[in-house]
């Protein structure tokens, strides 16, 4: 190369390389097959993922088109703001290696605080051990509904072992469980929660779970159909020459009378020592995650039953009584004031 430009010989080196050429490409890249696949599996898990991040905020989430690419995680890590929330689970069942989820913290800092009851305005690259807590079960059930949406995908089980939420910054590096230069396979969505935020959200796999997931997507056998299908030849019936007469009568119906229909007595005999679960509801009332994470010792709830109010009774969940709450040897006790008939109790059991 001469003055900053190309020779012959070096154009035709690129444009018809060589299989030493060739063999200088990274064993751990994706084919574009490999890539095409996990990208729409992502699209589809991580859709899944938005979807519930939306019930648990009550805000509509959005995902963009995934971007696909083979990197390390020190390299996602150096590229991107820090610090981030990384939430890391390994495969136990049905696929093998690792999948990861990667948010800003000042974004799970907006997550946490719409869980907590807030406005989701949270300007802040701290989170505290509640906001961490919040944003942690967050990203739990997401990563958990993407796992899901993957098993449906591939039909088959996947298992996954009990997440694990880190905080990482320069500083909490080794919070890492993962080789940092390890290659993995990063898809990037742009998330956008209706009003609150849009920021970038990642989800990276190992290049084992890649290659598993890609490898089951192509072993799916389809159906092929002709596009010719041959006519099968049409029996030919004999005439009939002579056709028998039948008689037809009017049809004739027993009389129904206005009786009621009595049924065998069920014999309960056979459950009479099956154990049932006998409980009794105080009362209840709806807290949000502030008010219950703000309770102590000597805090008091208020409940939704009026001091007069019959206290509902429940046998396996299912409500068959009412009664009042009596005191028998220093125990509590329960009197029955009203009670479901026999056939309602056993159809509520």
């Amino acid at each position: 190369m001469s003055n900053g430009a190309l020779t012959q010989e070096e154009i035709d080196r690129l444009l018809n390389p060589t299989p030493d050429d060739t063999a200088v490409q990274s064993v751990d890249a994706l084919s574009q097959m490999e890539s095409d696949i996990i990208g729409e599996v992502g699209n589809i898990s991580m859709s899944q993922a938005a979807t519930t991040l939306s019930e648990l905020l009550g805000k509509q989430v959005r995902i963009t088109t995934p971007r696909v690419q083979t990197t390390t995680v020190a390299t996602i890590l150096k590229e991107s703001h820090i610090p981030k929330v990384i939430t890391s689970i390994t495969f136990k069942k049905g696929i093998t290696g690792k999948n990861m989820l990667i948010l800003d913290v000042s974004d799970s800092a907006s997550i946490a605080n719409l869980m907590m009851g807030g406005d989701g305005q949270a300007e802040t690259d701290t989170l505290g051990e509640i906001e961490l807590s919040a944003v942690a079960e967050a990203m739990n059930q997401m990563i958990g509904s993407a796992s899901t949406a993957m098993a449906t995908m591939l039909d088959r089980t996947v298992d996954i072992y009990p997440p694990s939420v880190n905080m990482w910054d320069e500083e909490n590096e080794h919070n890492m469980d993962e080789d940092l230069e390890t290659t993995v396979c990063e898809i990037s969505f742009e998330l956008e929660v209706e009003g609150i935020l849009k920021s970038t959200i990642m989800q990276v796999f190992s290049l084992d779970a890649v290659h598993d997931i890609t490898e089951l997507m192509l072993g799916d056998e389809a159906i092929v159909v002709t596009d010719h299908v041959e006519e099968q030849p049409v029996p030919v019936v004999a005439p009939v020459e002579e056709v028998e007469k039948v008689s037809v009568h009017k049809p004739e119906f027993q009389q129904l009378d206005n009786q009621p229909t009595h049924h065998q007595p069920q014999n309960l005999d056979l459950i009479m020592d099956v154990p049932l679960e006998f409980s009794v509801m105080l009362g209840e009332s709806k807290k949000t995650i502030r008010d219950i994470l703000s309770l102590g010792t000597g805090s008091v709830v208020e409940l939704d039953k009026m001091t007069e109010e019959p206290l509902s009774i429940y046998v396996n969940g299912k409500m068959i009584a009412e009664g009042e709450v009596v005191v028998i040897n220093e125990n509590f006790g329960i009197r029955i004031t009203n009670i479901l008939s026999k056939e309602k109790r056993l159809n509520n059991i």
